[in-house]
């Protein structure tokens, strides 16, 4: 969930000979708390409680997409929570880069939401030991400039793949946004068991997607410009994207209702095995970004994120929950594909696929 970084794919011998020269930006203050995140995460705006204790924000230091920060953190890259999303928790779990959570020393646990809680092998694992905290929670979505496309034209997902959009279209370069969209059009709501002909059948449309893609955006910050700058008129992007646009009041909307729906993610932090840092600072960080209600009304309405605590929810005006689709959670979810861990072998086969995709192959 923020920003994905164009790449080759890395296997994971050479992810580790690059480690020391990989160029992970950093933002410095507080030095006893290191936080590898997406990109954009370090507004102070998320974590005002910290920086009112401390003086500072913590140090954060960007990956580019899961699978990167993945392969640094296991070429010995040293951080203390990193901010991971639902179909990456169980594989860096199992991988052995985590320690489990402290819930007590959690502000706020016993309030996050319960349908998000009850995720397999999300928050906990099957012995109920606590390895991630989810936090911010969204949807990959149809995006469109109303004022160059209709909206009748944009009913269904299959628009990505209609060559009158060549050259209009951007997806972002991310395996998981990307299969999630093939999947919601070749009608497969849980790709966690898609076949080995479901899985053609994606990757057949994504080729046809590859068509009329522009550009693969990277971050949020490129989709935001691609589309408010007119280089593109029709993307499969975050909810912040669609918010910004409209908040700025430029044409864009989010269709949350086409034929075949629209994929749910969830993220949120973690902490790793041989964290350096002060581990009472980590708590208080993920106290403070848990159970502060002015942290949700700003990732709903600035952002378009749905926050994971139901409390702090609670606080956001009905109506900004409402024009941001999180009314009525049980019609969010009705036609959602959740991004869940897919098994290993699937998910290598997505990774490599997607690749030779981008390549015109």
């Amino acid at each position: 969930m923020t920003a994905f970084g164009r790449r080759t794919l890395l296997t994971a011998s050479l992810a580790a000979a690059l480690a020391a020269s990989v160029s992970t930006v950093s933002l410095a203050e507080d030095s006893e708390l290191t936080v590898f995140d997406w990109s954009g995460y370090e507004d102070p705006a998320f974590h005002p409680k910290y920086v009112e204790k401390y003086g500072d924000s913590p140090t954060f230091t960007f990956f580019g997409d899961e699978d990167e920060a993945f392969e640094k953190i296991r070429a010995g890259f040293k951080t203390d929570l990193a901010h991971p999303c639902s179909q990456s928790v169980v594989k860096w779990r199992e991988a052995g880069i985590l320690q489990p959570l402290d819930t007590s020393k959690i502000r706020g646990w016993n309030d996050l939401n319960p349908g998000i809680m009850a995720m397999k092998n999300l928050a906990t694992d099957a012995e109920g030991k606590a390895w991630f905290m989810p936090w911010d929670w969204g949807n990959t979505a149809l995006t469109y400039n109303t004022e160059k496309i209709k909206a009748e034209e944009v009913t269904s997902l299959k628009a990505f793949a209609d060559p009158k959009f060549k050259g209009r279209v951007s997806i972002g370069d991310n395996v998981d946004d990307a299969y999630a969209l093939a999947s919601l059009v070749i009608g497969l709501k849980d790709w966690t068991a898609m076949t080995d002909e479901q899985f053609k059948q994606a990757s057949d449309f994504l080729r046809e997607v590859h068509k009329n893609v522009r550009l693969y955006w990277t971050d949020s910050t490129e989709i935001v410009q691609a589309l408010g700058g007119g280089e593109v008129d029709l993307a499969w992007a975050w909810n912040d994207a669609g918010t910004q646009l409209a908040n700025e009041g430029k044409p864009f909307a989010i269709n949350r209702d086409t034929a075949e729906g629209l994929t749910t993610w969830v993220c949120g932090y973690v902490m790793l095995k041989d964290a350096p840092g002060n581990t009472d600072k980590a708590y208080e960080f993920l106290s403070d970004v848990n159970d502060d209600p002015e942290v949700a009304k700003y990732i709903v309405n600035d952002w378009g994120y749905g926050h994971a605590n139901a409390k702090a929810m609670e606080a956001v005006d009905p109506e900004v929950l409402k024009a941001k689709g999180y009314a009525d959670v049980a019609k969010f979810v009705d036609k959602t594909l959740f991004q869940s861990p897919v098994p290993a072998e699937l998910k290598g086969k997505m990774i490599a696929e997607f690749e030779k995709i981008k390549s015109g192959y």
